[in-house]
């Protein structure tokens, strides 16, 4: 039996917002959108250019508070083919981003970039 990763979900805070992030900084295009008012929530599902995997992004009307993300370090990734200027540019966009990183022993392959809702994405060296 196969299994084919399909999408992977979180809720945000201000969806006009979050969808602009994910477009700026990342490049992904909206591939879908589902509103449901009468149960008050949109799903907005967005891809890369290869269209193999997308992100869900949930929004319920009028949140009260924050979503409380967590502490176990999850995080979703992508690959970039210059780090470096991606890095740069996440920085000039205004963004929250980590230091260039690597495991230890390692050169710098990777770093961090903060989603308007406090999710991390880890941004890494494309091989």
């Amino acid at each position: 039996m196969e299994y084919k990763l399909l999408h992977s979900c979180i809720r945000v805070m201000d969806l006009k917002k979050s969808v602009a992030f994910y477009k700026n900084a990342l490049g992904l295009v909206e591939t879908e959108r589902k509103d449901f008012p009468e149960d008050e929530f949109t799903l907005v599902y967005l891809s890369d250019a290869d269209k193999n995997f997308e992100l869900e992004l949930t929004y319920n009307y009028n949140p009260e508070k924050p979503y409380v993300i967590g502490d176990g370090y999850s995080h979703l990734a992508v690959s970039a083919s210059d780090l470096e200027a991606s890095r740069e540019k996440h920085i000039e966009m205004g963004y929250e981003v980590t230091e260039l990183m690597g495991l230890p022993g390692t050169p710098p392959k990777f770093y961090f970039l903060t989603d308007p809702d406090g999710y991390e994405i880890e941004v890494l060296r494309a091989k």
